[in-house]
């Protein structure tokens, strides 16, 4: 059942015949309960999403369930995450700033957004700290993710090179390269077009 689905069949039980809805706001949670075990079975985005949208629809007819609200700020702190870990941070910063639109004072929440905010460009103090020889991972740990197709992989025969792109604070754009899995070089003024990135040459 999706968020309009829901708020509807609610609204129609609440209209008949003036009378008080016929089910309770336990009957509701339940429901979307039953999103969760779903989402949790499967592990699909989709679902995870359905199980969202649920909640934050019982939230709108229910808005002083403590319960559901405490569940959708988690909810929406783990998809922040999900968004950071794959380097989609302007997403992630907009999760981050609607649940502090509601708690200014949520901590965890203002320490992802800085996290966030902090990987979506890089610095040079940043790029000082790479050293010749480091994996993916290691990279990743200092720069963070890059953003989603701002990659490029050339293979030859067996050998495989692979650059990653970043933003700079000043708006340029710097880059990381590596072979075999290993960094050996970083450009902090790289001259790389940016429309041909994510695609994979051989």
């Amino acid at each position: 059942m999706n968020k309009t689905l829901f708020i509807l069949a609610l609204a129609v039980a609440t209209a008949r015949c003036g009378q008080q809805p016929v089910r309770s706001a336990a009957d509701d949670w339940r429901e979307v309960l039953s999103q969760k075990k779903t989402a949790i079975q499967t592990g699909n985005l989709t679902d995870r999403q359905l199980y969202a949208d649920s909640v934050a629809a019982f939230i709108h007819v229910h808005p002083t369930h403590g319960r559901a609200r405490e569940v959708y700020r988690r909810i929406q702190l783990e998809f922040a995450r999900d968004l950071t870990s794959v380097g989609r941070y302007q997403d992630a910063i907009r999760v981050y700033r609607n649940v502090l639109g509601h708690d200014s004072s949520d901590a965890e929440a203002r320490r992802g957004l800085t996290v966030a905010i902090d990987h979506l460009s890089v610095s040079h103090e940043k790029l000082s700290r790479l050293q010749l020889g480091m994996t993916g991972k290691q990279v990743e740990a200092i720069l963070g993710k890059p953003i989603p197709g701002w990659t490029s992989t050339v293979r030859q025969g067996d050998d495989m090179t692979e650059a990653w792109y970043y933003r700079r604070r000043d708006g340029g754009v710097a880059s990381v390269h590596f072979n075999g899995g290993k960094l050996f070089a970083a450009d902090e003024k790289s001259e790389a077009r940016l429309a041909p990135l994510g695609r994979t040459t051989k």
